[in-house]
C-alpha cells in the first residue's frame, strides 16, 4: 500500500468518526450520515489498497 493512500484513507476515517460524533451530539441527523459516509468510504479505501497488495506478491 502506499504511504499516501493509506494516510488518505486514515484521514478519511478519523474525519468521519469526528464528523459523525459531532452530529450526534449536536443532534444533527445529516452531518452524522455524512460522517459514516466519508468513514465509509475511508474504509473502501483502505481494503482496496490491501486488496491491491496482496495481489502484488
Amino acid at each position: 500500500m502506499t504511504a499516501g493512500e493509506k494516510a488518505k484513507a486514515k484521514i478519511e476515517q478519523v474525519e468521519g468518526k469526528a464528523k459523525k460524533a459531532a452530529g450526534r451530539a449536536i443532534g444533527n441527523d445529516r452531518m452524522a450520515a455524512e460522517g459514516q459516509a466519508e468513514k465509509t468510504t475511508g474504509d473502501a479505501r483502505e481494503a482496496k489498497e490491501k486488496m491491491k497488495d496482496i495481489f502484488k506478491r
